[in-house]
């Protein structure tokens, strides 16, 4: 299967938000039904911050993840200042029926690349603290892990990789 990393369009908020909400539930998934929300996509739309992998021959979208723009993350203490600037990838979500096939790590080199385009020195990553699932995968991408916080009703640890 071949895949395509590319902007989501302003016409699939509809189908971001429905993979959002079929996420909330499932295992090391720290999503409610209030978050993420549709003001988020559009947030995430009006930036042009919205990135999915697509199926080159469906054409459907597989998986998205966001270009986070928040002020409370980037000024986090817990971030290595020469590598400022940097930006924070989140809403990092997969079809269900397309986990375990590298779709994410696919979204997360995108987006990393997306950001060196940009001019940015490195990439953070909040990684609530019962998503077992994901914080094994951060430290397989060689990302330190720089501290915690507690956000939006989460504990979480913070991570950080130079671009």
């Amino acid at each position: 299967m071949a895949f395509v990393f590319e902007h989501v369009k302003e016409s699939e908020a509809d189908e971001v938000l429905a993979l959002y909400r079929s996420l909330v539930g499932t295992p090391f998934c720290a999503w409610t039904a209030d978050y993420p929300a549709r003001s988020d996509v559009d947030f995430d739309l009006s930036r042009k911050a919205l990135f999915c992998l697509r199926d080159e021959e469906t054409g459907e979208m597989e998986g998205v993840i966001s270009i986070d723009e928040d002020p409370k993350v980037e000024n986090l203490t817990c971030w290595t200042p020469e590598l400022q600037p940097g930006r924070e990838l989140s809403r990092l979500g997969v079809k269900e029926n397309y986990q375990n096939q590298g779709i994410a790590r696919k979204l997360m080199a995108g987006a990393i690349e997306e950001l060196r385009r940009q001019g940015y020195k490195s990439v953070h990553i909040l990684v609530a603290k019962e998503n077992k699932k994901a914080l094994a995968s951060y430290k397989v991408f060689a990302y330190d892990e720089v501290g915690e916080c507690f956000m939006h009703e989460h504990a979480y640890l913070c991570y950080e990789k130079a671009l």
